[in-house]
């Protein structure tokens, strides 16, 4: 990527260089007082990684159920329940399209719905029904009901599996942003109710039919309240969903300085092992990551705000870890669109060392209303400074450049950096532009005059192009990336950041499918190390990154397909179709009792 010319740069970041010297002694004698890290190829730590990855894939596999009663028997142990009605039909569609059935693959459903066992099933109806957009199911055909974005994409899915769902309503997010937190102690309510309603009815009184929803008595409508800007900060509404005792819910920046370098956090070391993403969940969860409030637009100033923290089913593609909407399949990954599928499979190709030996991302500055007074904190804009050589050599004077901190190269032992070649690294081993500064506010000029003097525009790059790299960057733009399953089913490389959970999360393991990458990227330099090698001395690992590449896409080939998508949508809609069923509590699956 190509950096302005340092002729332009504000004389602001010269006197802040020097006003910020005590602050970073400060900061720094904190950051240091971690071990250096002196390892050489054999024993680096993303090797261990990998290694303990494996296993826990290995472990996944051999819970593979391959007979219904089997499948029967482990959601009982894991659900305290049976089954709902349709399971056997459910388990027959899954295997006669080659699924692979793993019962934690559908743990999410679980999360998402128990809340709403907390509430009578007349309440969930009255709730679903009263929100639009949303799909209607009323004897076995699915309509919409109100329009949205997408939203008729979501109703084609649902139509595919029409013929085998109950009577239900399907309330739609719409929006790019997750738009739903439920405080936590009412969670913890509603969680509460739900555990203490398990349990196995005995066989002769279980019930396998869902009741019908035609002749339902119209209820007092239920009208959510939606709160904006003017409201709340996004960051005070969101962490209203994380524990009393998380870091979050006791760290608030009253007043975020984005006029200077930003704050320095080692959250990224005590979370990783050795400086790296270790628990992906834990990384991703901004509960337990105070300093995202100051580095993710989600939390700065997204493009919309509209959260409400009343309860009711919202079905939607993405969201974060305090937030109480329900997955389901993003509409990106279902509709046949150029701009988020096609192409990794007639562009893959097999053919690894043919590809460029770089680092690839290609996208427009997104992830909310970037400004002139805030636009250094958002997660894009970061990456691809840290990412140019210009910027970096600039940074190197007094560690830090106007959107992002050098980390420490003695903890990561970055040869790179001890020998000077972290610029050359990046000039020989990156590909990355935006192709729209989208200014706020805009006029439709892909130019921006505040960030004009540090990114260039870079012509777009389709789909199909981009597989001719080794690593495709994923970054959260408003929301997730729509990209994402595409370069997971490609023979590239994934390099994923990202705060937001979907519905394949359980599916898909960082270190054995995608390399995670924790979202201050503080370990970005020593992932590129670990790949390319110093260019001396150190040598890459470029074997370890084509087996990742091509395991990810056997195994997405394997989980990611359209037929699991409505695999995930059908056992999801039997769920919710039972706790908003009157006698949900006698509901279930018990056939292979009788066939014992």
């Amino acid at each position: 990527m190509r950096l302005r010319s340092l002729s332009s740069f504000n004389l602001r970041w010269v006197v802040l260089a020097v006003t910020a010297t005590l602050f970073f002694a400060f900061s720094l004698i904190r950051l240091y007082s971690h071990r250096s890290l002196n390892y050489h190829n054999e024993n680096h730590p993303i090797n261990d990684l990998i290694t303990n990855a494996n296993a826990q894939w290995r472990s996944l596999l051999e819970q593979e159920t391959h007979t219904l009663a089997a499948a029967a028997d482990q959601y009982r142990s894991r659900r305290g329940r049976h089954p709902p009605p349709g399971f056997a039909e459910w388990f027959e569609f899954a295997k006669s399209r080659n699924a692979v059935v793993v019962e934690d693959f559908f743990d999410q459903i679980h999360h998402d719905l128990n809340p709403f066992w907390g509430f009578e099933p007349r309440e969930v109806r009255r709730r679903a029904r009263g929100y639009e957009p949303r799909i209607e199911v009323r004897n076995h055909k699915a309509k919409l009901v109100g329009d949205g974005v997408w939203t008729d994409t979501w109703l084609d899915l649902v139509k595919t599996l029409e013929k085998y769902l109950p009577d239900l309503d399907m309330p739609i997010n719409h929006m790019d942003e997750s738009r739903m937190v439920i405080p936590w102690g009412a969670v913890n309510t509603l969680i509460d109710k739900e555990q203490a309603s398990r349990g196995l009815t005995e066989t002769d009184k279980t019930v396998s039919e869902y009741m019908s929803h035609e002749k339902e008595v119209n209820q007092e409508p239920f009208e959510p309240r939606f709160l904006g800007p003017v409201d709340s900060s996004v960051w005070e509404m969101a962490r209203l969903g994380c524990a009393l005792d998380s870091p979050s819910r006791n760290s608030f920046i009253p007043q975020i300085d984005f006029a200077s370098p930003p704050l320095e956090m080692d959250n990224y070391i005590r979370l990783g092992y050795k400086g790296y993403v270790k628990n992906w969940t834990q990384t991703m969860d901004p509960c337990l990551r105070p300093e995202l409030q100051a580095l993710h637009g989600t939390f700065i100033e997204p493009v919309s705000v509209s959260t409400t923290h009343d309860a009711f089913p919202l079905f939607g593609g993405s969201k974060l870890t305090m937030n109480n909407e329900v997955l389901i399949p993003p509409a990106m990954y279902w509709a046949d669109n150029k701009l988020y599928n096609g192409g990794e499979n007639e562009h893959g190709g097999n053919d690894w060392d043919a590809k460029k030996d770089s680092f690839l991302w290609r996208g427009s500055a997104t992830g909310g209303r970037n400004k002139e007074e805030n636009w250094t904190g958002f997660q894009r804009h970061r990456l691809l400074s840290m990412l140019n050589r210009t910027s970096v050599e600039a940074a190197q004077q007094t560690r830090h450049f106007a959107n992002f901190i050098l980390p420490d190269y003695n903890y990561y032992n970055l040869a790179t950096r001890m020998e000077g070649n972290l610029p050359a690294l990046l000039e020989n081993h990156t590909d990355v532009g935006f192709v729209h500064l989208l200014c706020f506010p805009g006029d439709g000029d892909p130019h921006c005059p505040y960030t004009d003097p540090y990114f260039a525009v870079t012509p777009g790059m389709p789909m199909k192009e981009q597989y001719n790299f080794k690593y495709l960057l994923d970054l959260d733009g408003n929301s997730f990336s729509g990209r994402y399953r595409s370069f997971l089913r490609s023979t590239s490389l994934p390099i994923k950041s990202t705060i937001y959970k979907e519905w394949h999360d359980s599916r898909i393991l960082p270190w054995v499918h995608f390399v995670p990458i924790d979202p201050t990227f503080m370990d970005i330099y020593g992932i590129m190390e670990y790949f390319f090698g110093d260019g001396r001395e150190r040598k890459g690992h470029d074997s370890v990154a084509r087996k990742m590449a091509f395991d990810g896409k056997a195994w997405a080939e394997r989980v990611l397909r359209r037929e699991d998508m409505q695999i995930y949508v059908y056992r999801l809609l039997l769920e919710y179709g039972r706790l908003s069923d009157d006698r949900r509590d006698l509901l279930g699956y018990v056939q292979d009792h009788f066939d014992e």
